[in-house]
């Protein structure tokens, strides 16, 4: 049945393609179209007869996954590999180390249960409540650069005015004892490093002044030093 499309043009609609199709060249495109297009089961777009099984296996053929061996479709292997696969690799968002899709959960799990020092406060948070901590006691900048003070929920053991007048990280008061006992085992391991280190060349000039032939017997830092002084 003849139609009037958009343009003024009369047209008929075509069963094979399902298009309306000018009048004047519907004898012609109706015996092209059933003779050398077919539709495709898995799109429905029309295709080249010849060509329908080259389409198939180019765009809808089961692809295999080379990572985790799942079968999909060939135009759908992309977005698998890159959003869907179990084991493509994603960076955790606490360590930045990749790791497995399919383990990224537990990895999260643990990472984010760690706890590093806040600068500004000196209080230890776990990595997964940084981001609300810092929300919460020290502002937050937005997209127009500006800080924002937030009020800390009541219970919480502060007050808003404590917020916005805590110490910068140059003015802080003393570190926790924790932070202080690490700072001097630091401290020890390291100087009992260099004492290790420039033992070859302190135990001859430390002998020279001991005539104690244990001195030279024991080349320890602390029995050369020990007959400097008293050995004589």
């Amino acid at each position: 049945m003849a139609a009037v499309n958009g343009s003024g043009f009369s047209t008929n609609f075509c069963a094979h393609c399902e298009r309306e199709i000018p009048i004047a060249n519907y004898d012609l495109h109706s015996a092209h179209c059933k003779r050398n297009l077919e539709r495709c089961r898995e799109c429905q777009e029309m295709v080249p007869r010849m060509r329908a099984e080259e389409h198939y296996n180019e765009f809808h053929a089961p692809a295999v996954c080379q990572l985790c061996g799942t079968k999909v479709n060939r135009e759908h292997l992309t977005i698998h590999e890159q959003e869907k696969c179990p084991r493509r690799m994603v960076e955790c968002e606490y360590c930045d180390f990749p790791v497995e899709a399919a383990h990224l959960p537990a990895h999260s799990d643990v990472c984010g249960s760690r706890t590093e020092m806040c600068i500004p406060c000196g209080k230890y948070v776990r990595l997964r409540e940084k981001y609300v901590h810092d929300v919460q006691f020290h502002g937050e900048s937005d997209d127009t650069g500006i800080t924002r003070e937030f009020n800390v929920p009541r219970g919480s053991g502060s007050s808003a005015s404590d917020v916005s007048h805590r110490p910068l990280p140059h003015s802080r008061g003393p570190p926790p004892v924790a932070s202080r006992h690490r700072l001097i085992f630091t401290f020890a391991i390291t100087g009992v490093a260099i004492l290790i280190e420039l033992l070859p060349t302190l135990a001859p000039i430390l002998h020279g002044c001991s005539t104690s032939s244990r001195a030279w017997k024991h080349p320890t830092v602390f029995d050369a030093v020990a007959y400097c002084w008293w050995g004589k």
